[in-house]
Formats: C-alpha cells, sequence, structure tokens
C-alpha cells in the first residue's frame, strides 16, 4: 500500500469519525441544516473509500491490456465522487422543501452546535492536509477527496452560523433555507468536480508552466540537434506523457542520435517527476523550422 492509498484510507477513516459526530449534532437538535451537513459527510466516508480502491487499480503497473498502464482510475473516482455529490445536492433540497412547508423548533442547539463545530474543526485539519499531499504526490484523487471535504468545511461554517441565528432569532423557517442555501453549493461544487475529471480523461495538455518546464529542459539539453517540434503532452494522475520530433543531421549515426535523446529524456525525467518520453528522430530535411529553439549542431 502506498503513501496516497493510506491517505485515502486515512480519508475513510476520519470521515467515519465526523460523519458520528454530524449525525449526534443533528440527532440533538432535528436541524436540517445540520442534517444536510451529516448527509454530505455521508457522501465523504464514500468517496473516500472509492477513491482508495481507484488508487489500488491506478497503482497497478502497465500489461498487455493496458499498455500505458492503469493511471485513469483515479479520474473515474473524482466523477464518481462528484456524481454522489450532485446526489446529495438533490436530497438536501428534497428535505428542506419539506422543512420550509413545516418549519420546526431546534432542540438543545448550543449542544449541537458545538458537537459540530467539534466536527468541523477536524474535517478541516484533514482537508489541508489531503489537498497538501494531494499536490506534491500529483494525485488527481486526493486533491477531489480534499476539495470535497474543504467544500464540507466551509459549508459547515455558514451552518453554524446559520443555526445559531435560528436559536437566537427563532426564525425557524431559516433553517430550511440555510439547508437549500447548502445544497445548491454542493451541487456546484459536484458539478466542478465532474467537469474536471471528464476533462482529464480526454487526454487534456500539461498545464502552461510544466510545458514551459519541459520546453526549456528540451531547449538546454538538446545539444547535437537541429530542431524539437511537435510536442505533445497529457497529463494522467502522477504521470506526464511527453512526445515530440527530433531533428538531427542526416549523417548522424543511430547511436550519435540516441545518446541525445537518452540526454534529453534524463533530463525531462529529473525536471517533470513521473516523465514518460517518447521521441521521433527525424532527418534535417523534416525540419519545420518551428517549435522548441534547441542549440545548433556544432
Amino acid at each position: 500500500m502506498d503513501r496516497a492509498q493510506k491517505a485515502a484510507l486515512g480519508s475513510a477513516g476520519i470521515g467515519l469519525i465526523v460523519l458520528a459526530l454530524k449525525l449526534g449534532a443533528w440527532w440533538v437538535t432535528g436541524s436540517l441544516a445540520l442534517y444536510s451537513d451529516a448527509l454530505e459527510s455521508i457522501i465523504n466516508v464514500v468517496a473516500a473509500s472509492a477513491a482508495f480502491v481507484a488508487l489500488r487499480v491506478a497503482s497497478k503497473p502497465a500489461d498487455g491490456g493496458h499498455p500505458y498502464g492503469h493511471h485513469k482510475a483515479e479520474y473515474f473516482s473524482a466523477v464518481l465522487e462528484g456524481v454522489l455529490i450532485v446526489f446529495a445536492a438533490v436530497m438536501i433540497l428534497k428535505e428542506a422543501y419539506g422543512g420550509f412547508l413545516a418549519p420546526r423548533p431546534l432542540d438543545t442547539p448550543a449542544l449541537g452546535l458545538a458537537v459540530n463545530a467539534v466536527a468541523s474543526v477536524i474535517n478541516g485539519v484533514w482537508a489541508w492536509l489531503l489537498l497538501r499531499r494531494g499536490r506534491e504526490w500529483r494525485s488527481p484523487a486526493l486533491i477531489a477527496d480534499g476539495n470535497h471535504v474543504m467544500t464540507d468545511v466551509w459549508t459547515s461554517c455558514g451552518i453554524l452560523v446559520g443555526v445559531a441565528l435560528v436559536a437566537v432569532t427563532g426564525w425557524l423557517v431559516l433553517d430550511p433555507i440555510l439547508a437549500a442555501v447548502v445544497a445548491l453549493n454542493i451541487l456546484w461544487s459536484g458539478w466542478v468536480m465532474i467537469r474536471d475529471s471528464v476533462s482529464s480523461l480526454m487526454d487534456a495538455s500539461a498545464p502552461p508552466d510544466v510545458l514551459d518546464r519541459i520546453a526549456k529542459t528540451i531547449a538546454s539539453h538538446s545539444e547535437g540537434a537541429q530542431e524539437a517540434h511537435d510536442v505533445r503532452t497529457r497529463q494522467v494522475g502522477s504521470v506526464t506523457f511527453i512526445e515530440f520530433h527530433l531533428v538531427v543531421k542526416g549523417s548522424m549515426s543511430v547511436t550519435e542520435s540516441h545518446a541525445i535523446c537518452d540526454r534529453i529524456e534524463a533530463a525531462l525525467r529529473q525536471e517533470i517527476e513521473g516523465a514518460r518520453v517518447t521521441i521521433h528522430v527525424e532527418p534535417e530535411e523534416k525540419a519545420k523550422h518551428k517549435g522548441v529553439p534547441v542549440l545548433l549542431a556544432s
């Protein structure tokens, strides 16, 4: 089990603790807003479990049926999490509508708010760790899980303020209205997660800053070549696939051109973590006189 899988498993465990606390807060108060918060935590546990399974699949080495590996499994997990978030939002809206038609007073709101606040603090610390490690390890599944948990934290903060206002003012209708607002926010979060994950499944290219680093690395380690063009990239989880055409003198031997390719590949792997490089060598008559400016052959 690698570090990302351990983090995902830990997320499921933390999610269960937070879920128990939030269910307790809802049980002692009867608040629809706190119910919506607890329902989102159920989704957190399911999503973290799905992320763990996806990471297990993504860690499998390439094989005959999947020569490029299983890295995209993480994006399927992120799409599933987005769908679950949307489902949770619809369920909350349904409950909020019923509460708006027949608002009910809150029971022991102070105790419920205190319990929910403890759950929110635990969630906040864990979300920060997930996002930090997810970006460091370039794991879409962990980043998606971290964003989801962080969304839960912010909605919990809003709910705490809103339920406190209900207790102080006695405006019972504010409770279902607040639950509906939370549901709409969750709905947007789910849509963004699905959109971004589907984009990655469609082989989106590396971000502009990574593309710039790739171009500079090729340019500074291509001595002996004449040109590099048609540079293409795609990111799949923690792996960045890089491919391009390298133009050399037609008289250059295979051994010499291979040495240049080896030098470029080594530099790219050192600069871009998880790089998988494919270089197509071409003779000088194939030059396009555009693309990455490399050092000219002597």
